[in-house]
């Protein structure tokens, strides 16, 4: 059986006409509780207080307790060199410590350090590590590269990765000697699923993501990278078939859509816009003309991993007269969410 979420579930929201904005919930079990920090000064300076307040929030793609590759929006101090310091708050023990969100863990060996970073014309980000990065366990080789790559190329002007270290180029990983010679992007994937597509010669990859909840009750979005067949050409209708079937059994994830969601028409591709026709199925339970929020999100943020998809018109029988979670009238195109799993509730 599938598994689901209960409507009632906690889980914070909000998708308005424009956009949507994740807020997960954030009182999961700890594995490494945050460091303790102590003031010197319980007075600031208007100086420093000028310094916090100009942040910026960014996706660090960190690893929880199941051990998926998890992008967790957590707010950075402004300054220059963002992919840089993005990098820097993906190294154990390192400046990240204090903002984990409840059972996280950064990805890179303790005393890593970012020697230099540079991103070439064709996009292709070439970073270069002290020796420390060669000392992971072999088990998190997959997770470094990974968390790396998509951390990475939330910037616009990174499209891949090329790891060096000590200045030498990396073409296989240290431990478990994963080739790299071509450098990683997103079409690489995440988190994959074993029980997907396994024939790589006839199939091609597509990523979709579930809900991850733990014993409290609190959820966060996992992207999960599935092997679909090239028999599948229309890759849009296959996605959604996928958040249909909802996750793998052994996965610990869990999915809200309903097993009668289905499109009563081709996807139609406009300038950007995806627009989506879908039967009464995904409405799920909750109510009539609603769509859940746990039904909407994954949608939009599957959706808009693929290129050229920048938002989402959805319509039930030819019509938008559908309804978020919210009660709100879903009549302009939804964009994915600029912030994703934040750590803020």
């Amino acid at each position: 059986m599938k598994k689901q979420l209960l409507v009632g579930s906690v889980f914070v929201c909000a998708i308005s006409l424009a956009g949507c904005n994740v807020v997960p919930s954030t009182s999961m079990k700890e594995i490494d509780p945050p460091k303790t920090v102590s003031y010197v000064s319980d007075q600031p300076s208007k100086e420093t207080d000028a310094k916090q307040n100009q942040t910026i929030d960014r996706e660090l793609y960190l690893i929880d307790s199941n051990g998926y590759v998890v992008p967790r929006t957590l707010h950075l101090s402004k300054e220059e060199g963002m992919a840089k310091q993005a990098l820097a708050y993906l190294i154990k023990d390192g400046p990240v410590t204090d903002q984990l969100p409840n059972g996280f863990q950064a990805v890179l060996p303790a005393n890593t350090e970012v020697l230099g970073l540079n991103t070439q014309k064709d996009g292709t980000c070439v970073v270069n590590f002290s020796s420390e990065f060669k000392q992971y366990r072999p088990q998190d080789e997959l997770k470094i590269f990974q968390s790396l790559t998509w951390t990475l190329t939330q910037f616009e002007n990174i499209k891949r990765v090329k790891i060096q270290v000590e200045g030498k180029a990396v073409n296989q990983m240290p431990v478990n000697k994963t080739e790299i010679d071509q450098g990683l992007s997103r079409e690489d994937g995440i988190n994959f699923d074993r029980g997907s597509v396994v024939d790589i010669m006839n199939s091609k990859t597509v990523t979709v993501y579930f809900l991850s909840q733990n014993n409290a009750g609190d959820t966060y979005y996992v992207p999960v990278t599935r092997r679909i067949s090239n028999d599948e050409v229309d890759s849009y209708t296959a996605i959604i078939k996928e958040l249909v079937k909802g996750p793998s059994d052994y996965s610990n994830l869990v999915s809200d859509f309903d097993p009668d969601t289905k499109l009563v028409s081709k996807p139609e591709y406009q300038h950007g816009k995806l627009i989506l026709n879908f039967n009464e199925g995904i409405f799920g339970n909750i109510a009539k003309n609603m769509i859940n929020d746990n039904v909407l999100n994954p949608l939009v943020l599957s959706l808009t991993e693929q290129p050229g998809v920048n938002s989402l018109e959805i319509q039930v029988n030819g019509k938008k007269e559908a309804l978020n979670q919210q009660r709100k009238l879903i009549s302009s195109p939804v964009t994915r969410p600029k912030d994703v799993n934040t750590k803020d509730m």
